[in-house]
């Protein structure tokens, strides 16, 4: 599932962030244990702690020191998160097809096309 391209915490925390984004995570509901994403994605349980933290740090999940951790219930923050996954993923796709000498253009026609 992982491979070396970038490190396997932000490859964790982008995971996570998809799974939010299709509503696989609902907003307030309880994330799994640390423990249990280790055995679930067999990663080692300091990477998944290394990402959960990171997310929290971003607002995107937040923690509940008797309960656990839970998916962000502020809808605003979900918006802009799949805002700037979409962003990225389309500045990526024309990078990409610039680089095979596509124009805007070019891809606007292949994209009208696409249902």
């Amino acid at each position: 599932m992982f491979n070396n391209n970038k490190p396997i915490y932000i490859q964790f925390m982008d995971t996570i962030r998809e799974l939010i984004i299709k509503e696989e995570y609902k907003t307030g509901e309880r994330l799994k244990s640390v423990r249990e994403y280790a055995l679930d994605f067999k990663i080692n349980p300091n990477t998944v702690q290394k990402a959960l933290t990171e997310l929290e740090k971003e607002k995107i999940i937040v923690t509940d020191s008797t309960n656990g951790r839970y998916v962000t219930k502020d809808e605003k923050i979900i918006k802009k998160m799949k805002e700037e996954l979409v962003s990225n993923i389309t500045k990526e796709y024309i990078s990409n097809m610039n680089n095979l000498g596509i124009n805007l253009e070019e891809i606007k026609k292949y994209l009208g096309g696409i249902k």
